[in-house]
């Protein structure tokens, strides 16, 4: 296939995707407690205005945790439904590639999770209204926060493909998403100091969401971190293509 062909495979099954998120009153319910939850850490449980202090820092701090549900709730969906009503067949008899629906699934995920987080703007216009914020890392948090997003939506998303039951790729994809945040916390990399080298105790916490999205938090966008993000996705999304290939006709 020519790239333009490629890539309006993708776009097709990406369209579709999208489409479909807002073909059902789910898709609103979950924008709706998406920006409960937001609004609810920013202003009351990260003490917005008891801190005194114009930023979004308390807002972002909580992005990993409220991912670690909230994503997986959405990718648990992109194969498990497919398989488990067998319309998977049917879309593979489609002159697609399995990539090619792998990325259009994935995308339109991603996108879904991007405008839940853009619906979020009117904190960061009421912070601006209320303060005189340093809009620089407020920036690099909504950057590094749908990075996040995205690389555990392509860990959902290869978790997804190995089940046909929704309620499974959910708790194994919030499962496997914890670890990756987990070892990024001072507990765990503690536990590990006790009797690894530095190096190898640095190594752990490189694998770490949480240290790469704290990196960005601050306001820097490092190449690196860049990196790592990416790689999670593009690691996990072709595991997602194996298992697909794997599990063709069973």
């Amino acid at each position: 296939m020519s790239a333009s062909t490629d890539i309006r495979s993708v776009r097709v099954i990406f369209t579709r995707e999208l489409t479909g998120y807002f073909s059902t009153p789910v898709a609103y319910v979950f924008l709706i407690v998406f920006l409960a939850l937001a609004g609810a850490m920013a202003f009351y449980i990260g003490n917005f205005f008891s801190r005194n202090q114009a930023d979004l820092d308390a807002f972002f701090v909580f992005h990993p945790w409220l991912y670690l549900f909230l994503m997986p709730a959405i990718a648990m969906r992109l194969w498990a439904e497919e398989r488990k009503s067998g319309t998977v067949e049917l879309l593979f008899t489609l002159p697609v590639a399995t990539w090619h629906a792998v990325l259009g699934k994935f995308f339109a995920a991603w996108v879904f999770a991007g405008i839940a987080l853009a619906l979020t703007f009117p904190i960061w216009i009421s912070i601006n209204i209320l303060g005189d914020p340093d809009n620089g890392p407020v920036v690099a948090g909504y950057i590094g926060s749908f990075l996040m997003a995205g690389a555990y939506l392509a860990i959902g998303s290869c978790i997804s493909a190995t089940t046909k039951n929704q309620i499974i790729a959910f708790v194994l994809a919030a499962v496997l998403c914890f670890l990756f945040t987990l070892g990024g916390t001072n507990m765990v990399l503690g536990f590990f100091q006790s009797f690894l080298p530095q190096s190898l105790v640095e190594l752990i916490g490189s694998f770490s969401v949480l240290n790469h999205f704290t990196e960005i938090r601050k306001g820097v966008i490092d190449l690196t971190d860049l990196i790592y993000f990416f790689s999670v996705m593009g690691v996990f999304l072709f595991a997602t293509v194996l298992v697909l290939d794997l599990k063709k006709g069973q």
